[in-house]
Parts: C-alpha cells; sequence; structure tokens
C-alpha cells in the first residue's frame, strides 16, 4: 500500500482522516457517520447493500446517490424490500439515479430476505453483525492506526462474518467488503490517531458494543 499523510487539515482547522480530502459531502459522512456505531437493523442492512453497491467504484459515488437508492428501496426497509419481484428489478435496471447492476440489485432483494431470517434465528441483524467485533478475538488487539499502511484490507473478522453472511444467502459481501463495512458502522475505529472524531466514535463505540453483547 502505498504510503500517503493519514491527516489533512480542512479550511475549519481540524484534522481529519486524508481519504476525506476536501469535498463537502465527503467531510459531513466523516465526520458525522463513518466509524460511528450502527445498531439499527434497517440501517445496517442499507449499509451491506450499499457496500455492495460500492464495489468496483468509489464510495463518494455510492454517498453522492444514497437518497435516490433510499428512495429506489423503500427505505431499506427489509421487509418491503423482501417482497420485491422481477417488476422491481426491472424498473430498478431503468433508474439512472442508482447504480443499474442486475446482480447487486438481486442481492439487495435477497439481503433483505436473509436478514430476516437472520432477525428470525438471533433477534436482530445488529447482534449478529456485532457479535464479530474483534474484541470477541482472543487473537486480535486493536492499535490506533497511525499511518495508511496500518489498516487492513480485510481481517480475521470481516472474514468470519463474510462467511457467516454468505451461509446465510447474503450475496456481494466478501471479506474486504465487510471490512469496510465495519469501518463505516463502527465494529473498529479506523479513524487515524490525532483525527478529531476518533476520540467521540471510540467511546460511542464501547457503549454500542456493551450494548449489543450484553
Amino acid at each position: 500500500m502505498k504510503q500517503v499523510k493519514a491527516l489533512i487539515k480542512g479550511a475549519d482547522s481540524k484534522q481529519r482522516c486524508f481519504w476525506c480530502g476536501d469535498d463537502a459531502q465527503y467531510i459531513e459522512y466523516h465526520d458525522l457517520q463513518w466509524g460511528r456505531p450502527v445498531t439499527n437493523d434497517n440501517q445496517l442492512y442499507e449499509k451491506i447493500c450499499l457496500e455492495g453497491f460500492q464495489a468496483g467504484l468509489s464510495w463518494l459515488t455510492i454517498l453522492r446517490k444514497r437518497e435516490s437508492f433510499r428512495r429506489a428501496f423503500r427505505s431499506f426497509d427489509p421487509k418491503i424490500v423482501a417482497r420485491f419481484n422481477q417488476r422491481d428489478v426491472n424498473r430498478l435496471m431503468k433508474d439512472e439515479s442508482i447504480v443499474r447492476h442486475r446482480g447487486k440489485i438481486e442481492s439487495a432483494i435477497q439481503n433483505a430476505k436473509s436478514t430476516l431470517e437472520v432477525q428470525k434465528e438471533f433477534g436482530s441483524l445488529a447482534k449478529f453483525v456485532w457479535s464479530f467485533c474483534p474484541e470477541n478475538s482472543t487473537n486480535t488487539k486493536r492499535r490506533t492506526p497511525k499511518k495508511n499502511t496500518d489498516i487492513a484490507v480485510s481481517t480475521p473478522e470481516s472474514e468470519a462474518l463474510s462467511k457467516a453472511l454468505r451461509g446465510r444467502g447474503f450475496a456481494f459481501v466478501g471479506p474486504t467488503t465487510m471490512y469496510a463495512l465495519m469501518q463505516s458502522v463502527g465494529l473498529v475505529n479506523d479513524h487515524f490517531e490525532r483525527c478529531w472524531v476518533r476520540d467521540e466514535c471510540e467511546k460511542k463505540r464501547v457503549i454500542a458494543l456493551k450494548k449489543m453483547l450484553a
């Protein structure tokens, strides 16, 4: 992985992870969403789907289309999306405001059905997903990343989550995609050292972890 400067200083003089650059929408996502715990099932289902749609694209592309995705997929309510049929697939394939990839669209529908099954089995999608946080691995010690080479593309936990999800019918949930999910929904805190939101995200992550594993 090419070494780059981990932090950049914004116009507001705050230090942020380099990847958000100077794009206002990306900065807002970094500051208010990325790495903050997500424990709502519908929101987790949405993130699983959007991370799948992002494969091969930039996250900023998905971010700019997110409201269109939410409209197209009925606010990512798995109970509704699970009832989508071929007519819905054809409708979505004509929707230029989202990513028109038949396999990913069909996977979002299948993932809704699988989400409902996970809820029946574990009580919630959140409890299932959060059970794969690094604290549950005796071989994993998380360190605060100081440079971009400190952040892995995938981890044993993301590989285990990927395998468990695929075993329950989820699609487009490879280990790399699932590590991106773990970063974005707060299972891990990969904000760099001295990033201005890192400490706040960590405090909320610990609280959420205790709640999910209670």
